[in-house]
């Protein structure tokens, strides 16, 4: 399974630092979509992937409306993330997926309007969470959709017991 992690313009190096690192642990491939609230050399970035960077395949895209053109979602097991989703992550089989894109919106405001509309009732995902609060941290939110993926997937083609604590 190839699972795609796509950042769409995102604003804070830190959160987007740590989602690499999680995505060269896993061997995602990390999806930037412009425009960066950040420069991609900026040193919070690089500090939050750690040594992870040359281990990561990331792609860079100008614009969502050239990501989609590229990657069309009628045409892919294509999610957008949102706690305006009507899915609970958990309620989809994911098991007989060959590859994966799951979409994220920028800190601030999500992804756009016009998108979470257009596929509110057949492609928004949302993870449960008490209704007084707003959104959880969009690393940790990355985090957690993407295990429940890889668990669904029998955490292919990833280690099951550490090699650092064998005896």
């Amino acid at each position: 399974m190839k699972l795609n992690i796509v950042m769409v313009e995102p604003e804070i190096p830190q959160n987007t630092g740590n989602i690499a690192r999680t995505c060269a642990a896993i061997g995602a491939k990390l999806h930037l979509v412009r425009p960066l609230g950040f420069q991609i050399n900026d040193k919070y970035l690089k500090r939050a992937g750690l040594d992870y960077w040359d281990k990561l395949d990331i792609e860079e895209h100008d614009s969502l409306d050239k990501f989609l053109n590229k990657y069309d979602p009628e045409k892919n097991n294509m999610f957008f993330a949102t706690t305006k989703g009507k899915t609970k992550y958990t309620d989809i089989d994911y098991s007989e997926m060959d590859e994966i894109f799951v979409l994220y919106g920028k800190e601030t405001k999500g992804l756009p309007e016009w998108l979470l509309e257009k596929y509110l009732d057949t492609k928004t995902i949302r993870i449960p969470m008490l209704a007084t609060l707003r959104s959880l941290n969009l690393s940790n939110s990355v985090a957690i959709i993407t295990y429940e993926i890889l668990r669904q997937h029998n955490f292919e083609n990833l280690e099951g017991v550490s090699k650092y604590f064998d005896k």
